[in-house]
């Protein structure tokens, strides 16, 4: 399994509560980068782009749960071959 599969299913089993709370840090660790950034302290500005898909991810699950796509810790389902 890659890096960001094994990220992506430790995502998936956690709670709604606590992927919220992932969420509000992951938005306020882009938001000190960003801060960073425009005060030359930032060394990697590939951090950004991974907070930013990090916070993707995130609000991806949360949102599939609320539509009753995806529930907590559950496999993706592979679709047959016909």
């Amino acid at each position: 399994m890659s890096k960001v599969a094994t990220n992506l299913q430790s995502l998936r089993d956690q709670p709604d509560e606590e992927l919220r709370q992932a969420l509000a840090q992951a938005r306020d660790d882009l938001f000190r980068l960003r801060l960073g950034q425009h005060t030359n302290q930032v060394t990697s500005t590939a951090a950004l782009t991974q907070k930013r898909r990090e916070i993707a991810r995130i609000l991806t699950i949360l949102r599939a749960r609320a539509l009753g796509g995806e529930a907590q810790g559950q496999k993706p389902t592979k679709k047959a071959k016909s």
